[in-house]
């Protein structure tokens, strides 16, 4: 028997001195070379019939190493079941002394998921962001299907180009006299307004008419994607070789039918359906950040530390990708690394202490996820991949790991859908722009 022994405990971190006894490692030996012996080809024998000692010599070191891999998971795993621990990340192996023909050696180090404290979730007020759908709101998105299926028609030979109004135009640009590459186009058509082009590019264009030729001088952004034209100011040749104006918008049973809906009325019912599934997602995101900071102001207890430090790494490591692509939120261009490391390990601790929360209670209240919810979920995910939805699911089903990216938010979801249930929430009417003005709600841990 090994014998183990405790020599150290410090927070959520368990330390023990095991000694295996080397008869054990022979007897393991035996029994792996056993396996073995029975498919060995050596030429000379048959298998089965190939004598230990010749086994020992072809394939000893290997047997030895894999018997033991095998003695040292089954004693961690008793030593985990002994003690009662329930480990936060995969056991550490430390080995002191493996030499051939003695006892081996080796230092095992647990770190464990902490006690979580019970929380009353009674205690838990929020206010909930709610919105109604308007009319105008219905009235505006029927109107955008309605002007993206009307075709333009061609404008009388005297018309003066209005904002709304299609123009066919070719356009050479230029940066102190040089043409550039994308500056220039044939036959490109043109909304007025739509502000597809940078600046007052069509503003200028406004009161031209079919045969003019117009200089168009405009400054590119500096914030504009190529670093190279980057608020640098430019000038266009264009002819403007025709003008299209709009037909009215027509909002009517036979547009409806068009996009496949019986009627007008049928397709206002979807529209504000859909208007009320956008705000209640917004919505949802709002409170459910709300009641993470809630529950992050109740939690207090120690966090596993590779646990943590494995998340830091993550974000930390999104963070340094983030600065080099210039991509670093406003807040924290100005701050030093120092600074960034101390906020993003704060971040990573709460959500660790969040995320052992959460599953605390799904733990707690058996709250699981289907199979089948696992399933619709996992199609939902094909779909966003037209064409590619055999790759997507053979991803998901057959990369060790992947299938938890698709049932952990869902088992979240489940869980907090729970803590609502028992939360005291307040629903506050605001209007539509006031609800998607709200702070950035993605993050909700």
């Amino acid at each position: 028997m090994a014998q183990v022994q405790e020599i150290s405990t410090q927070g959520l971190k368990r330390e023990y001195a095991v000694t295996v006894p080397q008869d054990r490692i022979e007897q393991g030996l035996l029994a792996q070379l056993e396996q073995i012996g029975k498919k060995a080809k050596i030429p000379g024998f048959r298998p089965g019939k190939v004598p230990l000692p010749v086994l020992k010599q072809h394939y000893g070191a290997n047997a030895r190493a894999e018997a033991l891999d095998a003695i040292i998971d089954e004693i961690t795993q008793k030593t985990l079941a002994d003690h009662k621990l329930r480990p936060a990340v995969q056991p550490r192996v430390d080995l002191v002394s493996i030499a051939e023909g003695k006892d081996v050696e080796f230092k095992l180090v647990v770190e464990i998921l902490p006690d979580v404290p019970p929380t009353d979730f009674s205690k838990v007020q929020l206010e909930k962001p709610v919105a109604d759908v308007e009319e105008k709101a219905i009235h505006e998105a029927i109107t955008r299907v309605a002007k993206s299926m009307r075709e333009p028609e061609a404008a009388a030979a005297d018309h003066a180009a209005a904002m709304g109004d299609v123009v066919i135009i070719d356009f050479d640009g230029s940066i102190d006299g040089v043409s550039r590459p994308g500056m220039k186009a044939s036959d490109h058509r043109l909304e007025l307004g739509t502000k597809s082009f940078i600046d007052t590019f069509e503003e200028q264009l406004v009161g031209s008419k079919a045969g003019d030729a117009k200089s168009i001088k405009v400054t590119f952004p500096a914030d504009y994607h190529a670093a190279e034209l980057a608020g640098k100011e430019a000038v266009f040749a264009v002819t403007v070789k025709e003008i299209r104006t709009q037909k009215p918008v027509v909002m009517d049973d036979e547009m409806a039918k068009e996009i496949g809906f019986p009627s007008i009325d049928k397709l206002r019912e979807r529209v504000k359906d859909d208007l009320a599934a956008n705000y209640n997602r917004v919505s949802r995101s709002i409170i459910k950040r709300r009641l993470m900071d809630k529950l992050a102001e109740m939690l207090s207890f120690d966090v596993p530390p590779t646990m943590l430090e494995n998340e830091f790494n993550n974000i930390w490591q999104q963070v340094q990708a983030d600065k080099a692509r210039g991509e670093l939120p406003n807040d924290d261009k100005t701050k030093s690394d120092d600074d960034l490391r101390k906020e993003y390990r704060t971040i990573a601790e709460r959500r660790i202490r969040l995320g052992l929360l959460l599953a605390d209670i799904a733990l707690a209240q058996k709250i699981t996820v289907e199979p089948t919810e696992l399933r619709n979920a996992l199609v939902a995910e094909a779909r966003r991949f037209p064409g590619q939805e055999k790759a997507v699911f053979d991803y998901y089903t057959q990369t060790e790991g992947a299938i938890e990216q698709i049932r952990a938010p869902l088992l979240e979801d489940k869980v907090v859908d729970y803590v609502f249930s028992q939360a005291k929430i307040t629903e506050k009417k605001i209007s539509v722009e006031d609800l998607f003005k709200q702070p950035d709600e993605d993050e909700a841990a």
